[in-house]
C-alpha cells in the first residue's frame, strides 16, 4: 500500500486503529503483570486484606488497587520506628491527656500501672474529630469508672512527613466537596457517587496507605485499646501489632474502606450492621452499639426535650443552630436559607444560632447574609463566650434574635455545636455524624450521596426529617415546627430511644474497649 497516495482521512484511521491495538495489547499486559506487582505490595501486610473482603482481586482490581497506592505514596518507602511521644493535660477537657510529638525526648513518667486507652483520630474534617471527643468523654470526668488514663491521640498532632501526606489527602477531598456543593448539577452527581462507591480496592488503598502511618502511632505501648474514629487509624494500629482496636464505623451506608480487618467495627445502626454481614465482613468482627454521642449530651436528654417542648408550648422562638462542617462545603445553601428565614426572624419567631467554625469564607458568608436581610446579630469568639452563652439560654433569650459563633481555633469550632444542642431546638445540618444527634434536627442538602442514608436513619427513629434539598422547603419544615407539634413529636421520640440506649454508642464503645483490655 502507497501510504502517500491515501487521503488524509485514511491516514488519521490507520493511525487511530493502531492506537487502539496499542493500547489494547498494553492493558493485556498490564492486566497480566498487575497481580505479581499487588502480591509485592501486600506481602508484609500484618493482616490479609483479601481474606477479610472474600479473595484476592481480580486482574484489573489489583491493577487499580497497585495504582492508587503508588499514586498516593509515590516510591516513598514506608518507615516503621514510631516518633517518641509526650502527654500533656488538655486545655479544653479536664482529665485529658493530649500526645504530641517529643521533639526534645523529654522523660515522661506515669503514675499509672495500666496502659492508657487511646482515642485515635485525624483532624479530617469536623466529623472525626467530634466522634473522638464524644468517645474520650466516656473515659474521663464525672462517672467514669475508667482506672486508666484517656489519650487523645490525633495523627495530625504528630508533626511530621506522614501528617503531610494526610493534610495533602484532606485538602484535596475537602476542595471537592466544595466545589461540587457549589457547581451541584453534573459535579454534585459525580461527587455523589465517588462518595458512595467504597469498594473492596478502597479499603485494600485505605490499609496500603495506613502502612506508611506507622512511625505515627508506634511509639504508643501495644498493650493499649485502641478505640479509632478514622479507619485509617484502626489500619494503622492492627498493622503496628495493637490487639485491642475498635474501630467506630461512620455514616449509616456499608462501604469496605470504613470497615478494618483485625479489629472490632462498631456501627451505630441495624440496617448498616446487617448491611456488613451481607457483604461478608465475618459476624466476630462485627457489632452493634448504638450513636456516637459525648456524655453530656446524653445525661442531658431528658431535661433538654422537656425544655424544648415547654417553650413549644409557651410560644417562645424556635432556636434553630445552623452549623458549618469541617471542609465548610455548604455556604450557597445555607446561606440562601438564612436569608430565606429573615422574616421569621425579624418577627421574633425564629432565632439563629450559626456556627461558622474556623472558617473565614463562611463567616464573611453569613455576616453579608445577615447585613443584605437587615438583620441584627450578636457574635461570639471564643470557648468562654460560648460556656457563658449555653448558660444564659438555660434562663433567658438572647440580647439578638441572631447570634454568631466564628473562631480561630479548631476545637472551639467543632464544640460548639455539641454544647449549645442541649439549649436549641432544632439542629440544621447536612446528614453527617451529626444526623445521629439526640436533637430535633433539620436535614439540609448533603454533600456527597453517602449522607443520604443518615437523614433516613434519622428521619425512621423520629428525631429528624428525610434530606430536605430545596431552601423553599427547609422553610416549610421550619413553619411546621412553628404551627405543628412536629417538635413535640421529635422530643418524645428522642426520651424513648435513650430508654433503649440508642444514643449509648461511645458509652459502649468505652466499655467494650476496657473489658477486653482486662481479659488479657
Amino acid at each position: 500500500m502507497n501510504m502517500a497516495s491515501l487521503q488524509p482521512w485514511a491516514i488519521a484511521l490507520i493511525a487511530l486503529a493502531a492506537s487502539v491495538i496499542g493500547l489494547y495489547f498494553l492493558w493485556r499486559i498490564l492486566l497480566l503483570l498487575s497481580p505479581r506487582w499487588y502480591r509485592s505490595m501486600v506481602e508484609n501486610n500484618a493482616v490479609s486484606v483479601d481474606d477479610f473482603v472474600g479473595g484476592p482481586p481480580e486482574p484489573a482490581s489489583a491493577f487499580k488497587s497497585w495504582l492508587l497506592n503508588w499514586l498516593n505514596v509515590r516510591n516513598r518507602v514506608a518507615k516503621k520506628e514510631g516518633y517518641p511521644l509526650k502527654t500533656q493535660d488538655s486545655d479544653k477537657v479536664p482529665g485529658l491527656k493530649v500526645t504530641s510529638r517529643n521533639e526534645g525526648n523529654e522523660s515522661q513518667a506515669s503514675n499509672n500501672k495500666k496502659p492508657p486507652v487511646i482515642v485515635g483520630t485525624i483532624r479530617m474534617g469536623f466529623g472525626h474529630h467530634r466522634i473522638a471527643y464524644a468517645a474520650t468523654s466516656w473515659g474521663v470526668g464525672r462517672g467514669s469508672r475508667n482506672d486508666r488514663e484517656t489519650w487523645f491521640h490525633d495523627f495530625l498532632n504528630i508533626e511530621s512527613e506522614e501528617a503531610q501526606m494526610i493534610k495533602d489527602a484532606d485538602a484535596l477531598y475537602s476542595k471537592g466537596s466544595r466545589l461540587a456543593s457549589e457547581l451541584g448539577g453534573m459535579a454534585e452527581k459525580f461527587w455523589g457517587k465517588l462518595t458512595k462507591s467504597g469498594d473492596e480496592d478502597s479499603l485494600r488503598v485505605t490499609y496500603q496507605f495506613a502502612q506508611h502511618m506507622l512511625p505515627l502511632i508506634n511509639g504508643l505501648d501495644k498493650n493499649s485499646p485502641i478505640i479509632a474514629t478514622h479507619s485509617m487509624v484502626a489500619c494503622a494500629a492492627v498493622e503496628a501489632g495493637f490487639t485491642n482496636v475498635i474501630n467506630l464505623v461512620i455514616d449509616n451506608h456499608a462501604q469496605w474502606f470504613v470497615v478494618v480487618p483485625g479489629a472490632l467495627n462498631l456501627v451505630q445502626g441495624p440496617s448498616n450492621y446487617h448491611s456488613f454481614l451481607k457483604m461478608g465482613v465475618p459476624e466476630k468482627d462485627l457489632a452493634l452499639a448504638g450513636h456516637w454521642i459525648p456524655r453530656d449530651l446524653v445525661e442531658g436528654i431528658p431535661d433538654a426535650c422537656a425544655r424544648r417542648v415547654a417553650r413549644r408550648k409557651a410560644g417562645k422562638p424556635l432556636r434553630i443552630i445552623v452549623p458549618v462542617g469541617g471542609a465548610g462545603a455548604q455556604r450557597k445553601f445555607i446561606v440562601s436559607m438564612v436569608g430565606a428565614l429573615s422574616g421569621l426572624v425579624k418577627e421574633g419567631k425564629v432565632q439563629l444560632f450559626l456556627n461558622a467554625g474556623d472558617h473565614e469564607h463562611m463567616k464573611e458568608a453569613f455576616v453579608g447574609a445577615l447585613e443584605s436581610n437587615g438583620m441584627e446579630y450578636d457574635k461570639v469568639v471564643d470557648m468562654k463566650g460560648v460556656q457563658e452563652f449555653k448558660e444564659k439560654m438555660m434562663k433567658q433569650e438572647p440580647s439578638k434574635n441572631v447570634t454568631l459563633f466564628t473562631y480561630e481555633d479548631y476545637f472551639t469550632a467543632v464544640a460548639t455545636t455539641d454544647i449549645l444542642c442541649n439549649v436549641a431546638d432544632v439542629l440544621a445540618c447536612k446528614p453527617s455524624e451529626l444526623a445521629f444527634y439526640p436533637i430535633p434536627k433539620l436535614m439540609i442538602r448533603r454533600v456527597g450521596d453517602h449522607e443520604a442514608y443518615s437523614a433516613l436513619r434519622a428521619s425512621e427513629l423520629g428525631d429528624g426529617t428525610l434530606e430536605v434539598r430545596e431552601v423553599p422547603l427547609a422553610v416549610k419544615y421550619v413553619n411546621l415546627f412553628l404551627t405543628t407539634n412536629l417538635l413535640e413529636v421529635m422530643n418524645k421520640s428522642i426520651n424513648d430511644n435513650n430508654k433503649i440506649g440508642l444514643y449509648d454508642g461511645c458509652k459502649n464503645a468505652m466499655r467494650l474497649a476496657l473489658e477486653r483490655a482486662e481479659r488479657k
